[in-house]
C-alpha cells in the first residue's frame, strides 16, 4: 500500500477544500442562475466602495510585498484604472444583459431570433503578482457583470495583499459570491483544475502551457493573459523630428519604469536606426533625471517584487554584456539594500542572448538598430506575436502598414500602455501571448454564453417542407437555391 508523504497529504488537503468551495459557490449559482440587474449593480458598487475606502491600506500592501513600491503609483496603475472600469461596467452592464435581436433569413419569417447573454455560472480567475489589485479587479468585474460568481487564486509572491483581499473582499461581497484562495503552486495546480464555467489567467506563457492542460480535463473555455517580448518601432522620419523623437523616449521610457517594468506589455526591447541610439541614450538620461531626481533610490521608483526576479534580472545584464553588449546605466543607482535596480539601457546585444529571448520584465532596455521600416517589420514577425506593440509615427502611411503587416495582441501609436487602460477596447494576446479578451463590454461576452435563441410563430411554413417530398419540394427547394 502507498503511503502519502506531509505533501501529498497537504495537497489533498487543498483540493478537497477548493472543490469544497467550488461546489458551495456552484449550488448558489444554481439557486439563482440569472441575477437581475440591480444584484449585479450593487455588486460592482460594493467593489468601488472597497477601492476608495482601503485604497491607502491596498497601496501600502503591496509596497511592502515589493519591497518598495510608491503609493502615488499604485494608486494610477492599479486603483484609478480599477475604479474607471467598474464605473464603466455600471453604466453599461444593463444594456448588456438586454437580449440582442438578430435578423432571420426571409424564408423563417414571421419567427425570430435573438442572442441572450447568460452566466456560465462560477468564473475561476488567477491572478499574477504584478499588478495584484488591477489584474484582481478587472477580471472580476467582467465575471461580477455578467452576472457569475467568483474564484480568485492570488499570488504567493504578493502575501500581505493576498491577505488584505481575503480579509476585505468576502466583506464587500459575501463568500456566497467570491471566494479568495491563496497558496502557492500547488493550489494553483488544484485550482485550475477545478470544472469552472470560465477560467481567466494572467501570467508567464510557461505557466500558461499547465493552465490550459489543467483546464482541458473538463474542457473548461481558457482567457489567457500571458506576455512575451513586446517591441517599440521609432521610424527614421521620426528621429529626424526632434521633438517628436524626444515624446518617443520620454513615453517609452514611462512604459518601461513604471512598475520597475514589471508589465506584461511595458517595452521590451526598441527598434530604431542606428545613428539614433547615442540621442536616444542622451535623452534618456535627461528624461530620468527630471522624473527621477533621487534616481533608483528615490521613493517613486518601484523596487524589484522578489530577491530571485532581481537576481535574474542582473544575470541577464551579465550574461549579455560578457557577449559583448554594451550597457549603460541611465540613472543613478540606488543605495546598498534596496532591492531596486536603476534602468539599464542595452546595445549591440547579441540576438541568442537571454535578454533578447526571453520576456525581461524589468527596468533594462535593449536597443536593436534596424534599417528600415521594412526591416522593423521583419524584425517583429520573425518572433512570435507580441501582447503589445508600439508605433511611433505621425505617418498615417506608416500607421496603417506596420498595423496590417504585423500581429500583436494591442496597439498603441505614439505612447506606450495606454491601450488597456480603454474600456472600449479587447485587451488581449495572440498565440504565444495570450487568447482571449476582456474589459468593458468584451469581458462581459467571454464571461457570458451568448445565448442564440430562435422563436417561431404560430403561422409558419414549415409544413411546407415536411416528407413526403415530392414535386412540390423540388420545386421549392430550386427556387429557394437560385433566389439566393
Amino acid at each position: 500500500m502507498n503511503t502519502l508523504t506531509d505533501a501529498n497529504l497537504l495537497k489533498t488537503a487543498d483540493a478537497m477544500q477548493l472543490r469544497e468551495s467550488f461546489d458551495q459557490l456552484l449550488s448558489r449559482h444554481g439557486a439563482a442562475p440569472y441575477p437581475d440587474w440591480p444584484v449585479r449593480a450593487a455588486r460592482l458598487q460594493s467593489l468601488i466602495n472597497l477601492l476608495l475606502e482601503h485604497r491607502m491600506r491596498i497601496a501600502e500592501a503591496i509596497s511592502a510585498d515589493f519591497g518598495h513600491r510608491s503609493s502615488h503609483e499604485t494608486e494610477l496603475l492599479e486603483v484609478f484604472p480599477s475604479v474607471e472600469g467598474l464605473r464603466h461596467a455600471l453604466s453599461h452592464g444593463k444594456s448588456w444583459l438586454r437580449e440582442r435581436r438578430s435578423p432571420v433569413s426571409l424564408w423563417f419569417l414571421p419567427g425570430s431570433a435573438a442572442v441572450l447573454p447568460q452566466p456560465v455560472g462560477v468564473v475561476g480567475i488567477i491572478v499574477p503578482w504584478n499588478y495584484p489589485l488591477f489584474l484582481l479587479i478587472g477580471p472580476l468585474t467582467s465575471a461580477i457583470v455578467a452576472g457569475n460568481l467568483a474564484m480568485v487564486k492570488l499570488s504567493e509572491f504578493t502575501p500581505r495583499f493576498a491577505a488584505l483581499m481575503a480579509e476585505l473582499l468576502p466583506k464587500a461581497l459575501g463568500t456566497d459570491v467570491v471566494r479568495v484562495v491563496t497558496g502557492g503552486a500547488d493550489v494553483a495546480a488544484a485550482f485550475s483544475s477545478l470544472p469552472f464555467g470560465h477560467l481567466l489567467f494572467t501570467g508567464s506563457t510557461a505557466v500558461g502551457h499547465h493552465v490550459m492542460r489543467a483546464a482541458a480535463e473538463h474542457l473548461v473555455p481558457v482567457t489567457l493573459e500571458l506576455g512575451g517580448k513586446s517591441p517599440a518601432i521609432i521610424t527614421a522620419e521620426t528621429c529626424a523630428n526632434a521633438a517628436r523623437f524626444s515624446n518617443a523616449v520620454r513615453r517609452i521610457i514611462a512604459g518601461k519604469v513604471l512598475n520597475a517594468g514589471q508589465t506584461c506589455i511595458a517595452p521590451d526591447y526598441v527598434l530604431l536606426p542606428e545613428a539614433a541610439i547615442p540621442r536616444f541614450i542622451a535623452e534618456a538620461k535627461d528624461v530620468l533625471k527630471k522624473q527621477y531626481p533621487e534616481g533608483a533610490a528615490g521613493d517613486d521608483f518601484t523596487g524589484v517584487a522578489t530577491d530571485r526576479h532581481f537576481a535574474r534580472l542582473q544575470q541577464l545584464v551579465t550574461e549579455a554584456t560578457a557577449a559583448g553588449a554594451e550597457a549603460s546605466i541611465v540613472m543613478a543607482a540606488a543605495r546598498d539594500g534596496q532591492r531596486k535596480l536603476p534602468l539599464t539601457v542595452l546595445t549591440k546585444c547579441p540576438d541568442e542572448m537571454r535578454v533578447m529571448q526571453e520576456e525581461i520584465f524589468g527596468p533594462v532596455l535593449p536597443l536593436v538598430a534596424v534599417e528600415s521600416l521594412d526591416a522593423a517589420i521583419a524584425y517583429v514577425n520573425e518572433r512570435p506575436h507580441p501582447l503589445a506593440l508600439y508605433l511611433f509615427s505621425d505617418s498615417s502611411a506608416q500607421q496603417q502598414r506596420v498595423l496590417q503587416s504585423t500581429l500583436a495582441g494591442g496597439v498603441s501609436v505614439n505612447e506606450t500602455l495606454m491601450h488597456i487602460a480603454q474600456d472600449g477596447l479587447p485587451f488581449g494576446g495572440v498565440g504565444p501571448s495570450g487568447m482571449g479578451h476582456y474589459h468593458g463590454r468584451f469581458g462581459f461576452d467571454t464571461m457570458s454564453k451568448l445565448k442564440p435563441v430562435f422563436r417561431q410563430s404560430r403561422i409558419n411554413g414549415m409544413g411546407l417542407f415536411a416528407p413526403p417530398y415530392g414535386a412540390f419540394f423540388s420545386r421549392m427547394i430550386k427556387f429557394m437555391l437560385r433566389s439566393g
